[in-house]
This record gives structure tokens, C-alpha cells and sequence, in this order.
């Protein structure tokens, strides 16, 4: 079974309970301000946001849990992996701090830790601790009109795609994530477009790895071909100064 989020933008009163529900899980402390930060409210210290649109549409944003995540294609060592339940998740202890996965996510979602000593990367885990204990995201639980609401991804499509039958007029014909990049495991169903949420308008339906993949595979030899090439200059350098040296004691001799 893989699990995911549904969200119904017609739904948000954009109270941020569900903001306040995630840090309080996380133990997330309040977020500083970073000149160079996006301003779409996600942090290291801020897993999830509420984005205020005209004519009071509110629209979460959190990491979208891609079927095929392009995070973890980058990842050169594996701190990035997709669970069984559908989470992406994150090792710290293993993450370099290389930042691969802030390029490659078509979102824009993880965030860079620049307060800690070591940075790594930190971004929305679906509250896999929770999963693992039979429970529900915490933001979920705690969406007081229901406009968030948490089950098996495919039962989430079939609820969407019912509304959707069920009100003509009131929503988009489209539920986003459902094909995008392959899938997304957090989707919703909107009055408004929301391409605003990711790089791209059209992001596409095939994987983004499909397309990583190869670049990934080179990355090895670039690292052996710049290690050749920095050898190389050492040498020509280290040679070029002992040439320079034994030039120098060649003509103090001379002058004697």
C-alpha cells in the first residue's frame, strides 16, 4: 500500500493549525528569516506553509513525496530514499551537505540547515514515525474543516475524481499529482490553477530519474577525470618550480 495526502483547496480556511501540528511533531523551532530564502514560508525549521492567493484561496505547500522522486536519483549517497508506505525520507548522518536534491526537486522543497554545524537537508517526511506507529501525519489530524485529509493514495484519487463528478463547476478538471512526474503521493484538487507550486507549468508525466539518470552515471568519472586533470597541474607546477629553483643556483654559481 502506498499512502499520500489529499488536499482540497476550496476546503483551507487557512487557519495553519496544520503549520503548527508539524512543528509541534518535529520539535521545530521558530524559523529566522534568511534574505536568500524563497518566500513560500518552507525553512529547515519550517516543514510545511500555507500560501495566501487572491480572493482568499489558501494553499499548503509541503514536499510532495514524488512516486519517482528525483531527490533520490541525485543523492550520490543514499541519505535520500523512498519507503515502501510512499514517504521520502532522509538520513542526516549520511547526508554531505552537496545539496543535489534542492536542484533536482521540480518543487522547490528541500531546504538547506544553515544553522546547524554540519548543514544537511531538511523537508517534510509525511510523519513517517507516525505511519510507523498506525497513526496519521500530524497535519492531517489536525485540518479542523477537512481540506487535508490522509489515506492510500489510490482511495484519495478515487475521493477526488467523485468530487470532482459530483460538483461540476466548483473544481478544475484535474487532480494535481496524479500524473505529474510520474505521481506525486501528495495530490489536490483546486478551483484555481497551481502551477505556482512547482519550477515548471508543465512538468510533464514521465519520471523526472528517467531523465537524471544519466547525468548521475557520469558523475563518477567527472570526479576521476578533474582528480586526473588536478594531478596534472601539481605535477607541471612542482616541475616547473624545481626548474626555476636549480635555474636560480645555476646562475649564483655562475656569478661566483
Amino acid at each position: 500500500m502506498s499512502v499520500g495526502i489529499l488536499t482540497d483547496v476550496t476546503k483551507c480556511i487557512g487557519c495553519l493549525q496544520c503549520v503548527s501540528a508539524c512543528k509541534e511533531a518535529h520539535d521545530l523551532p521558530l524559523d529566522v528569516p534568511r534574505i536568500w530564502q524563497k518566500n513560500d514560508g518552507l525553512s529547515a525549521d519550517n516543514w510545511t506553509s500555507i500560501l495566501q492567493k487572491p480572493d482568499n484561496h489558501y494553499v499548503r505547500k509541503q514536499c510532495r513525496h514524488c512516486v519517482e522522486p528525483a531527490c533520490v536519483s541525485v543523492c550520490p549517497v543514499g541519505a535520500m530514499h523512498k519507503t515502501k508506505l510512499g514517504p521520502v525520507v532522509y538520513d542526516s548522518g549520511k547526508c554531505l551537505g552537496c545539496r543535489y536534491c534542492m536542484m533536482a526537486c521540480p518543487f522547490g522543497i528541500p531546504r538547506y540547515d544553515w544553522d546547524k554545524t554540519v548543514p544537511h537537508v531538511e523537508k517534510c517526511i509525511l510523519c513517517y514515525d507516525r505511519l510507523e506507529a498506525g497513526k496519521q501525519p500530524a497535519c492531517t489530524e489536525a485540518c479542523p474543516t477537512g481540506a487535508t485529509i490522509f489515506g492510500d493514495r489510490k482511495k484519495l484519487l478515487n475521493i477526488a475524481h467523485k468530487r470532482i463528478k459530483e460538483n461540476p463547476g466548483k473544481y478544475i478538471n484535474k487532480v494535481w499529482g496524479e500524473h505529474e512526474i510520474g505521481g506525486t503521493s501528495v495530490m489536490y484538487l483546486s478551483d484555481i490553477d497551481l502551477g505556482f507550486l512547482s519550477y515548471q507549468t508543465h512538468l510533464g508525466t514521465k519520471p523526472l530519474p528517467e531523465r537524471t539518470k544519466p547525468a548521475m552515471e557520469s558523475v563518477p568519472f567527472a570526479f576521476v577525470g578533474m582528480g586526473g586533470v588536478m594531478l596534472g597541474l601539481n605535477w607541471i607546477i612542482r616541475r616547473r618550480m624545481e626548474l626555476s629553483k636549480k635555474n636560480g643556483k645555476e646562475e649564483e654559481t655562475a656569478d661566483e
